[in-house]
């Protein structure tokens, strides 16, 4: 905070520091196209040093909100995390209810990070309370450089990282894909695939699925671990491709519901059942887990938990916030057969 701190804190000022006019100021926050990113950037970040009254200046909200989210989706693998994806919705929408709690807008950026100056762009050149990624893609080094050489507001819903030194909120996934393999293996289920993505916490719930394997005394098959990202298309490709080749499972661990769907339309297609000749376990309780045919058993994350904690860490943000790990719980449904 800047020596302004009591909200005196003028047009005129913020001119005299950034060593330009005061209508290239007004035009900076008003964020008119005539003005560079570099020079908004630079205003933003000294109207936020120096506690500039925004709201004093700015057209009020329709319904005068005390504050604003952006909500910012990293690439993953080359293209933005897919803001189809039903988990995400869900998310974004319990975001939006602990939002207007608050009393507070939030927006979706059309930005998705690819680099660290992406997500410097992305916490420096709004005018947002704060910033939600949904995420940390592969940027979990970049977020822990951007966490310690700048003064954004930004909160990760995401997995907790060795080393991480800013906030996250995420289910515990390394307990949930080992409780889902447990599961299935005290189902009597012996050959059971892990199918799930690169991204971080599919890779801790590829891992919580290897403890349970061994926790089991199974035997550890790298064929029975298929990479599969996001898509249900991608996950009933995947998994036809392997009945075609004869692999034989008899049990499915997915990193998310929408894996574990396609795969059981793969499944049913081949003339196989499900729960009968595979057992399938789902990853998120998604609305869609619980109208499907069969029903899905799944590993819960609490979304309203979620969409409550992001938007408490960053409209209170604090450099000394730690990360949280939700519980997770398992879910029995009709697709694992009890």
């Amino acid at each position: 905070m800047g020596t302004n701190s009591n909200n005196n804190t003028t047009l005129q000022d913020l001119a005299k520091l950034a060593g330009v006019s005061v209508s290239t100021v007004s035009r900076a926050l008003n964020d008119e196209p005539v003005i560079s990113a570099k020079t908004k950037q630079r205003i933003w970040a000294l109207a936020r040093e120096h506690d500039y009254p925004f709201r004093h200046y700015m057209p009020a909200a329709p319904i005068g909100a005390e504050g604003s989210i952006a909500i910012v989706t990293p690439h993953m693998r080359g293209r933005p995390v897919p803001l189809t994806h039903p988990f995400f919705l869900e998310l974004i929408a319990q975001i939006g209810e602990a939002a207007r709690a608050r009393s507070c807008d939030f927006i979706v950026s059309h930005t998705s990070p690819e680099n660290y100056d992406d997500l410097v762009h992305a916490v420096t050149t709004s005018r947002a309370s704060g910033v939600i990624f949904l995420g940390q893609g592969m940027l979990h080094d970049q977020l822990n450089q951007l966490a310690t050489s700048t003064n954004g507001h930004f909160v990760v819903w995401g997995a907790h990282m060795p080393g991480q030194k800013y906030c996250s909120v995420g289910s515990d996934n390394l307990l949930g894909g080992r409780r889902a393999t447990l599961h299935l293996a005290r189902m009597g289920r012996r050959n059971i695939m892990f199918l799930g993505g690169s991204d971080p916490e599919a890779l801790q719930r590829r891992r919580g699925y290897m403890d349970g394997v061994r926790e089991s005394g199974l035997e550890a098959d790298p064929n029975l671990v298929v990479a599969v990202e996001f898509e249900l298309e991608a996950a009933e490709a995947a998994v036809a491709r392997l009945l075609h080749r004869g692999v034989v499972f008899d049990g499915i661990v997915a990193t998310s519901d929408l894996i574990a769907l396609g795969a059981i339309r793969a499944i049913k297609r081949s003339g196989r059942s499900v729960p009968g000749d595979v057992s399938v376990v789902g990853y998120d309780d998604m609305l869609l887990s619980r109208l499907s045919t069969p029903t899905l058993s799944t590993i819960r994350q609490d979304t309203a938990e979620a969409g409550r904690l992001l938007v408490s860490r960053v409209l209170d943000f604090s450099p000394d916030h730690l990360p949280v790990h939700l519980p997770t719980d398992l879910i029995v449904r009709e697709s694992c057969g009890g």
